[in-house]
């Protein structure tokens, strides 16, 4: 068996352009293009890179960006006045503060600041509480589980009835996407580095979502004959054929996974692209519901 790719750059493009084309016909009617707010504390360059592909985005879906850089030692109380003038400012739809942040700032208290209709990330605990509760809609998903989840359906994977795995359990992406799973009627098993017997676990998956955080870890005897693999991880690893001195490789073993399982997500190309196309979606949204 030879699993069936699921092309996360191909499936985002369409995303993007369905998003692009909305926001045309939006702003034909004389409504206000969609505003995203970037919020980036201190200057670090992985931090950076994201926000600036996020401006991209932006930009090449018609919307409009508004960057606020603030330095790394910012006060609690300046950063929260920050988040008060966006949450009051009628062009800013969404917006999104680039984690980490720095040791000192609660980040919490910030995420919770942010006004649930704007809370694009998915983030707020009113968003995330909503996604938690049984008949409850949050107003927002978060981009990365979302982005999972609709690569599973646009793929044509049966999410119902199934047994789906999630490994990994960070705030980001291993809750959300179980709970995302459970509200689709999913029997849901998250794992983490504490589950005993974990590959035998694995291997009960019809679905896997594999969010880690280490390289290469899911090997191809972990995965069920078939099942759908959705690999989230992002890990460099030296290679001295590549200019850079390294590659990026998934949390799972792709050559050997690719050998058993029925779809999978390859990396990067796969769940990557499906963040930022995700986040556009969520930011036009946001538009709608607060501009009608």
């Amino acid at each position: 068996m030879t699993a069936q790719l699921i092309d996360g750059k191909e499936i985002a493009q369409q995303v993007r352009q369905t998003v692009a084309a909305e926001v045309a016909a939006r702003a034909a009617q004389g409504k206000a293009r969609p505003g995203l707010a970037t919020v980036l504390v201190g200057d670090r360059p992985d931090s950076a890179a994201y926000v600036a592909a996020k401006q991209k985005a932006c930009q090449e879906l018609g919307m409009v960006s508004y960057h606020r850089p603030l330095p790394a030692d910012i006060s609690q109380e300046a950063l929260e006045a920050e988040i008060r003038a966006l949450n009051a400012d009628p062009a800013v739809n969404g917006i999104l503060v680039q984690l980490p942040l720095p040791a000192h700032l609660n980040e919490e208290r910030v995420l919770a600041l942010v006004s649930i209709e704007k809370d694009v990330d998915g983030f707020s605990p009113l968003n995330i509480g909503r996604l938690a509760q049984k008949g409850r809609e949050p107003l927002f998903v978060p981009c990365t589980p979302y982005g999972c989840i609709y690569l599973l359906e646009q793929a044509g994977v049966k999410i119902e009835g199934a047994n789906a795995i999630v490994l990994g359990r960070s705030n980001i992406v291993g809750m959300p996407a179980a709970l995302l799973l459970i509200g689709k009627n999913a029997t849901v098993t998250v794992c983490h580095s504490r589950t005993k017997n974990l590959p035998q676990v694995v291997r009960q998956a019809d679905i896997l979502i594999a969010a880690i955080g280490k390289a290469e870890m899911v090997r191809g005897n972990w995965i069920k004959p078939g099942a759908a693999v959705i690999d989230v991880g992002i890990n460099a690893i030296p290679d001295s054929t590549k200019k850079s001195g390294h590659r990026l490789v998934g949390d799972v073993c792709f050559e050997e996974a690719r050998e058993v399982a029925g779809f999978l997500t390859p990396v990067p190309g796969g769940v990557g692209p499906m963040t930022i196309a995700m986040l556009m979606k969520n930011t036009l949204r946001a538009a709608q519901i607060q501009q009608g």
